[in-house]
């Protein structure tokens, strides 16, 4: 609903240019459609795309929202995280940018009165998925990441306690068009809690194994960010934060964060939740120890918040896959270079940005987005790629056809003709790592610029002058 530290208005922001988006002639919007496969290279890719049936013909619908007025079934809105009901007929939010209705089949039962209901006639029950290929120069993958799940840590009795909910909820809590049009109440009995405690790193900086390492950078600042919006309406409230240590790092943020405390009473606890329980009338009681004074501390509170962190995708396996690009070891995409080629991938002509590449906040996602979109850009109106002399090359007459190179290429680089018998690379895709000619048991396969006549006498030269300094 606001956006830290300027607690500007976040649809107010970012509307109107999703609106740009879908009237500029020069982009099409491919919604609810995934990619299934990519061929070629930087210049010359080809996209396989399936277009998934909306149920709703996307041209004729008007977006009036007769068809889920008219819907009988109800079922948990995504958007909402689950704490508000949508119809089968839904819009996934009210700024939804096309505005067109879809279907969800998995809940529908056919009953037809949506297709009586609506006037331009858009209802199409026999809606099939559609596949469609197109040929691009440049891609820019940003397909965001996924919030942690807080089940997995019992200790905090998410899922069991109804009064324990995620940061992620809160925000819709607070969102004047979310469950609760912005009046915060408490899911046990919908009353407005007087008492709220923050958790942060759930599911960050753990070191345990149970969860991720790595710190997700905007977790102190949204949780601040919510204790000072609901402090704003309900000034005698009393909202704890407890921390390990707060991370306020970008432009304003220590401002924000030293507001928070001295202008809005927010209290910082430095120390871990170990327990928390609950009493009959669904209060949380949390045990946990202020570090800085060396207190343990038991208290009953009406709502405990788990600030949460970020995770990739949980497709990114198979996103790296099919757009040949690497992972780093917490499951996000790998960029070619961390000081000097933040957004591009090893893949030439593949651009990251946002949240694929790792956890960030709003300032860096679009200063990587228009980085990626730059870079994908200044590629395209180059005309032509100058590609990099390191490559592997096929000795024809030496490949026995064995096809053993084919599945270890990182890069998918390597074909097979099978006219021929022999394995061919294709030497703009060959970033030229070597892998295929370690393996090659033909040594059929050869590294441009590290033949064995250009690397045998640059040995055997440092030979010779540690022969000669051995000797002296």
């Amino acid at each position: 609903d606001k956006t830290f530290p300027t607690m500007d208005c976040s649809a107010c922001t970012i509307t109107p240019r999703m609106t740009d988006v879908a009237r500029n002639p020069n982009i099409e919007l491919l919604t609810y459609s995934e990619v299934k496969s990519i061929d070629g290279f930087v210049g010359n890719f080809d996209v396989k795309i399936t277009k998934k049936p909306h149920y709703i013909d996307q041209n004729t619908c008007n977006g009036c929202g007769d068809c889920a007025e008219v819907c009988p079934v109800t079922c948990g809105n995504e958007f909402d995280l689950g704490m508000k009901p949508r119809k089968s007929a839904y819009l996934s939010f009210p700024q939804a940018v096309p505005g067109g209705y879809t279907i969800d089949m998995d809940s529908c039962i056919l009953c037809g009165l949506c297709a009586e209901a609506c006037e331009p006639k858009s209802i199409n029950y026999d809606d099939k998925p559609e596949t469609i290929e197109i040929k691009v120069g440049t891609i820019i993958l940003a397909t965001g990441y996924d919030a942690f799940n807080p089940t997995k840590l019992k200790q905090y009795g998410y899922g069991k306690y109804p009064n324990v909910i995620t940061g992620f909820q809160m925000e819709r809590l607070l969102s004047s068009f979310g469950p609760t049009e912005g009046k915060i109440k408490r899911p046990s009995d919908l009353k407005e809690p007087q008492t709220i405690a923050f958790l942060q790193c759930v599911g960050s900086r753990d070191f345990s194994g149970k969860t991720n390492k790595y710190c997700s950078r905007v977790c102190c600042m949204y949780a601040t960010k919510q204790a000072r919006q609901y402090k704003e309406k309900h000034p005698k409230a009393k909202i704890y934060i407890f921390y390990m240590d707060i991370r306020a790092f970008g432009k304003g943020y220590e401002e924000f964060y030293e507001s928070a405390g001295k202008d809005y009473g927010i209290v910082y606890v430095r120390g871990r939740i170990s327990e928390v329980q609950e009493d009959e009338d669904h209060n949380i009681i949390i045990r946990a120890e202020d570090t800085l004074i060396q207190r343990r501390i038991e208290m009953k509170i009406d709502m405990l918040i788990l600030s949460i962190g970020l995770e990739a995708c949980s497709d990114m396996e198979e996103v790296a896959r099919i757009f040949n690009v690497q992972r780093t070891d917490d499951g996000f995409l790998m960029e070619a270079h961390p000081k000097l080629r933040p957004v591009d991938t090893l893949t030439e002509g593949i651009f990251i940005a946002g949240t694929v590449q790792g956890p960030k906040d709003i300032p860096d996602a679009v200063a990587q987005a228009k980085g990626a979109a730059s870079g994908a850009a200044t590629l395209m109106a180059r005309g032509e790629v100058e590609i990099e002399p390191y490559y592997s090359k096929v000795l024809s007459y030496r490949c026995a056809g064995c096809k053993s190179c084919l599945s270890l290429c990182p890069f998918s680089a390597i074909t097979f003709n099978e006219f021929e018998k022999i394995a061919e690379i294709n030497e703009i895709l060959c970033k030229g790592c070597g892998t295929c000619v370690a393996a090659c048991p033909s040594e059929a396969i050869v590294q441009n610029q590290f033949d064995d006549i250009q690397i045998l006498p640059m040995i055997e030269t440092a030979i010779q002058k540690e022969t000669k300094v051995g000797g002296a």
